[in-house]
């Protein structure tokens, strides 16, 4: 299977699954401007949406949205728990989170990254990320993880997107049980294989 990606986007979250579930994921990385791979390959033709991640799966079918993916590639590997057994209530409480931070705060922090994006709509959107975090780090006290215990795919989800937070004038700094849930992910092995693969650690 081929993952396309480019570094530090949204495609680090099924980046961190393959690799905590054990998946050897070929990786073809896309220079962000041009959108296209190495070898010549442009984005548009792999998905016609133009945008990250996508996943090649052996058999050539593609998929395309990151929270499908992960729940696709953690089934691939159930005894690795990154997603509960169908039919569970704790999957569908992982599901709950990947929707939550699909809809809340991964399409609230993509207009901050762009320059016609006006200041004051800015504005709005990081009070918006801020009331969200707000309920994030309650959520968050006493437990290491989003489900307890357990890593999930929706924690591979969650890192991925809040660590986004200073890049677009965000200081998480007033949120103490989120900093620290990023620095425990963060210091996970394969998250730290992951971010080293797309060069984001030295």
């Amino acid at each position: 299977m081929k993952l396309y990606y480019w570094p530090g986007a949204c495609s680090l979250s099924p980046h961190i699954v393959s690799r905590e579930a054990g998946i050897d994921l070929q990786l073809a990385q896309l220079d962000r401007a041009e959108r296209k791979t190495a070898d010549g390959t442009v984005l548009s033709s792999v998905n016609p949406k133009n945008q990250v991640p996508v996943l090649v799966m052996d058999d050539g079918q593609k998929l395309t949205e990151g929270p499908v993916i992960v729940q696709y590639l953690a089934d691939l590997k159930p005894a690795s728990g990154l997603v509960p057994p169908p039919g569970s209530v704790e999957r569908y409480r992982v599901q709950e989170w990947l929707n939550f931070i699909s809809s809340e705060l991964h399409k609230t922090f993509s207009p901050l990254f762009r320059p016609t994006t006006p200041d004051d709509f800015k504005a709005a959107l990081r009070d918006m990320l801020a009331q969200r975090f707000d309920w994030i780090d309650k959520e968050l006290a006493g437990k290491p993880y989003l489900m307890g215990d357990k890593f999930t795919a929706a924690d591979a989800y969650l890192f991925t997107v809040v660590r986004w937070s200073p890049r677009v004038g965000i200081d998480l700094s007033k949120w103490k049980n989120i900093t620290a849930y990023l620095d425990r992910v963060a210091a996970r092995p394969k998250v730290q294989e992951a971010m080293k693969a797309e060069g984001l650690l030295q």
